[in-house]
């Protein structure tokens, strides 16, 4: 290699005068993604549609087109030593025109991914070795194969699996679907004689650049000048070196001053141009987008970008869409980066291959910092299979700002002897290293190791490596996630040789299905691990991970009584004062529960001025409220970055639940009845009566007058501990009857109290000692009867004990749906949960509606059943009944496959059952069916009787 070196060449500020220059011409053969495809002969040898020459769109997977088999990358472990995973091959063909201006220049044909092997002729001839490797970008010198000016024929054939095993080991005996076809782009490209094939980037975040350009074809000396210009357009500075005949590498290097830096926070683009010029004349040109930023891992001690530690707040990504696999699209992949940033996320893995190039481009411009993967799930690539598949992995992204560090494989999939290939092609030599699932495997100072529980990871945190888990929480099912991720990452947050870490995964990998009418499928319970599901439906984690993972910190959960309009805030900014960020408030009204309409009206509203507050430092924001603020029923504080994207909007009650009651529950003291049987109680107030059974306690049935009789029974059932009737009575206070029971065991006594209203409440007290997943009473209602409900609290989420972020308290209202979160099909938000802050609620079925409130704060309502992750023995277990009134609730675990973790307590402090120790007291009020809110009369004949029930 003839080598030419330049250390520094001045600065030249003026800008360049550029002459007529010849760029890379670029025809594409196929589509540019899966929603712009062109169609191809195509011939399938086995599986569906095989056997006879047909069309084929391309990019595309050829199962999601009708042809083959499909296959599921765990299949050899699901079905043993005898499964075989479909094997058939593709026959592509594509007749395509060569412009006959083409013919002195050298032509390439590029293909971006082709899954696996894949064997291309051009005009009946071989355009060299068969490519083995689905993920990476290849590609052909065919000049001397084409007809200039007239019709050329592409064949293609792809092998579904490699004839070599080591690539099938690594690409295809994974956690993912595996698929065959020309996936990606291709496309012929020209250029002329003389060229440059591609140059690497290193540049610094104190302005020094250096630039490798590989030119080709050099016949006489030439001169390669490259012109960095900024993202207003302007020429910054202008670096040059000449070559001599038979150079194929030239190095340049310049510094600017005062660089706006390349960050998460702040992505600053530039742009180099680079010309190849004969005196005044350019031959050819390129340009390339880079940013100026510095990585350093410091071992011992942390990751650092630019001199400033940062923590990674990530999630690995698969490329997937259902309707075509891998075969995704530049709007999809924008829309997972902005998926990503929305839930205050900073970094990405790409997880288990190297993604789109579109997807990196926007991680450039949006700002993500990104771990870029050489395929190898648990088993790697040999070193002569892989060390192609290296070079065409950097070659194609080492200039991208927003890749940080190289993966090498994943979990065991890592051939070490691979690692000096990354250092080999990397100009900027970015730091490689190994993820992994079991201790010990380490490398460059930075261990990755998965899945480790809370305290586990406390105790690597506090050893002698950097500790960066590039998988933990794994969000199967509803578990995972945000459950458990604020002990997680508060953990991280404080612990000095934390790197952060990175959820599993974004996307559920639900395929639809060709060969089963549509249906989508995630392989059961192995590929519905994501955030969100197939179609980006978001799971409550992606609400949650919002506000754990918001950059300003807000630890205050209630508004004190002497509230000063001052709130405290810690900025987790790793670069950004919160001076450039901006404030507004509102004071707000909520919805009741006879209107029609739900959430809150917004009262007033204002801005509060933005606090200097440097990056990692605390401060406070003084929001200058109205001296009326108590007057109304909860504030409001929505935060939005340097980009006017909002942060989070956090919400606070100030009114207590009996303030926010004071319209709705209607204590007027008319006259009640009451009357007894041997059996039963029955207390009546306005259009309401209550049956009770003296011999159990229990509540046997409402009815209403104006409407059919309520199921609503069989309550209240104390979850845990014992509830022995000993006793009961009936007395009154004023014009309200009330009956009393009493009881041994952990039960103490309920009261029933009848107002003339109808509003009828149910006091309680049990007592408890001990460590409890959840504590309270239940009821009974038949879910099949359940149309929605309509809420005061927090929403429209269910929660977990140790999910509660991401839920404000609002007015909420929801259609029944039993949607098993991951599980096909999707409705999101789930119906059936646990739901808390509940100050009232109103049920609707098909036999009316009913109402709960309570004065009391913490309430807990349980709807129905429901679990977070499936299995032999779904988890967690549920209170008896399937209405409950709780005081507190069971925290969510985590699943590996077939593998629940239910052991909670090991995910942090927020993750262990909630201790009792002593007595509970609370009191509920219900109203059985639908309060008169106006006297206009009925627009309809009522019919005498109504059989349909």
């Amino acid at each position: 290699m003839n080598f030419r070196k330049i250390v520094f060449l001045g600065l030249i500020l003026s800008t360049s005068l550029y002459s007529i220059s010849q760029q890379k011409e670029v025809r594409y053969l196929s589509g540019t993604d899966n929603k712009h495809t062109i169609d191809w002969d195509f011939f399938c040898t086995g599986g569906r549609n095989s056997g006879h020459w047909t069309k084929i769109p391309v990019p595309s997977h050829w199962e999601q087109q009708g042809f083959g088999s499909y296959n599921y990358g765990r299949d050899y472990k699901t079905y043993g030593k005898n499964a075989r995973f479909a094997d058939e091959k593709g026959l592509y063909k594509y007749s395509f025109n060569v412009p006959a201006t083409w013919k002195n220049k050298k032509v390439f044909i590029v293909f971006e991914g082709s899954m696996t092997d894949t064997d291309v002729k051009i005009n009946g001839k071989s355009a060299g070795k068969v490519h083995q490797g689905a993920f990476y970008r290849f590609k052909y010198d065919i000049s001397d194969k084409l007809n200039f000016g007239s019709k050329n024929l592409l064949e293609a054939t792809v092998s579904k699996m490699s004839a070599d095993a080591s690539v099938n080991n690594a690409e295809r005996l994974a956690d993912y679907w595996v698929f065959g076809g020309i996936f990606r782009p291709v496309y012929i490209e020209a250029v002329p004689k003389e060229y440059i094939d591609y140059i690497a980037i290193d540049a610094r975040a104190d302005g020094s650049f250096a630039m490798q350009a590989f030119v080709k074809g050099i016949a006489s000396n030439k001169t390669v000048v490259a012109d960095i210009i900024d993202a207003k357009g302007k020429n910054v500075v202008t670096v040059s070196s000449k070559i001599n005949a038979n150079d194929s590498l030239v190095e340049l290097r310049t510094k600017i001053t005062n660089p706006l830096k390349w960050t998460s926070e702040t992505p600053n683009l530039y742009k180099v141009i680079v010309s190849l010029k004969n005196g005044i004349s350019t031959g050819y040109q390129l340009s390339e987008k880079f940013g100026f930023r510095t990585i350093e891992v410091r071992k011992g001690d942390g990751i650092y970008i630019n001199g400033v530690q940062i923590k990674m707040k990530g999630v690995n990504r698969h490329v997937w869409w259902p309707e075509t696999g891998r075969c995704v699209s530049p709007e999809i992949d924008l829309a997972d980066v902005q998926l990503i940033r929305e839930m205050n996320m900073n970094a990405v893995r790409c997880s288990h291959y190297p993604p789109d190039v579109s997807f990196l481009n926007y991680c450039d411009s949006l700002g993500l910092y990104v771990l870029d993967e050489l395929a190898g799930w648990q088993k790697f690539y040999s070193s002569s299979a892989g060390e192609p598949l290296v070079k065409e992995l950097v070659i194609r992204d080492l200039n991208h700002p927003s890749i940080i560090l190289w993966d090498n494989g994943n979990e065991g999939g890592t051939n070490k002897e691979l690692d000096d290939d990354f250092y080999k092609w990397d100009f900027s030599k970015r730091t490689v290293i190994h993820p992994h699932h079991r201790p010990g495997n380490a490398v460059n100072g930075i261990d990755c190791n998965h899945y480790e529980d809370y305290y586990s990871s406390q105790k690597i945190l506090n050893d002698s490596l950097i500790y960066m888990p590039t998988e933990f929480l794994h969000a199967q099912d509803d578990g995972g996630a945000a459950a458990g991720m604020s002990d997680f990452w508060e953990l991280h947050w404080s612990a000095k040789k934390s790197g952060g870490g990175f959820i599993w995964a974004l996307v559920d990998e639900g395929i639809v299905r060709t060969d089963h009418n549509n249906t989508i499928d995630a392989n059961g319970l192995n590929a519905n691990d994501g955030i969100v599901g197939a179609h980006r439906e978001k799971e409550g984690s992606f609400f949650a991970l919002r506000e754990i993972f918001s950059p300003i910190k807000i630890g205050m959960k209630e508004l004190p009584a002497n509230f000063p309009g001052t709130i405290d805030l810690e900025n987790r900014f790793h670069f950004t004062n919160l001076s450039q960020c901006s404030f507004q408030w509102a004071l707000v009204n909520y919805k009741k529960p006879f209107d029609a309409l739900t959430g809150y009206t917004v009262e007033k509203r204002g801005t509060a001025s933005s606090p200097s507050i440097a990056p990692t430092a605390k401060g406070n924001l003084n929001l200058a409220l109205p001296t009326d603020y108590k007057n109304y029923d909860a504030l409001i504080l929505a935060a939005f970055d340097p980009f006017k994207k909002e942060i989070y909007k956090w919400t606070w009650k100030i009114k207590s639940n009996e303030a926010v009651l004071g319209g709705i529950l209607t204590m007027n003291d008319s006259t009640t009845a009451f009357t007894e049987t041997d059996t039963t109680y029955i207390l009546r107030g306005g259009e309401n009566s209550v049956t009770l059974s003296r011999k159990t306690g229990m509540l046997l049935g409402t009815k209403n007058t104006s409407m059919d009789n309520l199921s609503f029974r069989t309550g209240p059932v104390l979850v845990q501990g014992t509830a022995n009737l000993t006793g009961s009575r009936h007395y009154q206070e004023g014009n309200s009857n009330i009956v009393e029971f009493t009881y041994d065991g952990n039960m103490k006594y309920t009261r029933w109290k009848m107002f003339g209203s109808g509003w009828i409440s149910l006091e309680y007290e049990y007592q408890l000692n001990g460590s409890y997943p959840f504590a309270g009473i239940s009821f009974n209602y038949p879910e099949n009867f359940v149309l929605g409900a309509k809420w005061l609290g927090k929403g429209p989420y269910r929660q977990w004990k140790n999910r509660w972020a991401g839920t404000p308290v609002n007015v909420w209202e929801k259609l029944y749906n039993n949607t098993h979160t991951g599980y096909y099909p999707l409705v999101y938000p789930e119906f059936k949960g646990y739901y808390g802050d509940i100050t009232w609620m109103e049920v609707n079925t098909v036999e009316g509606r009913f109402y709960v409130a309570s004065k009391d704060t913490g309430l807990y309502v349980r709807l129905f059943d429901f679990y977070g992750l499936s299995g032999a023995r779904p988890f967690p277990e549920l209170p008896v009944g399937n209405i409950s009134f709780l005081d507190c609730i069971p925290a969510m675990g985590t699943k590996l496959a077939l593998n629940i973790s239910s052991n909670t307590s090991a995910l942090g402090p927020q993750s262990e059952p909630t201790k009792i120790n002593g007595p509970v007291k609370r009191t509920l009020y219900f109203y059985f069916g639908l309060p008169k809110t106006t006297n206009s009369k009925e627009q309809y004949s009522r019919p005498a009787i109504d059989n349909v029930f």
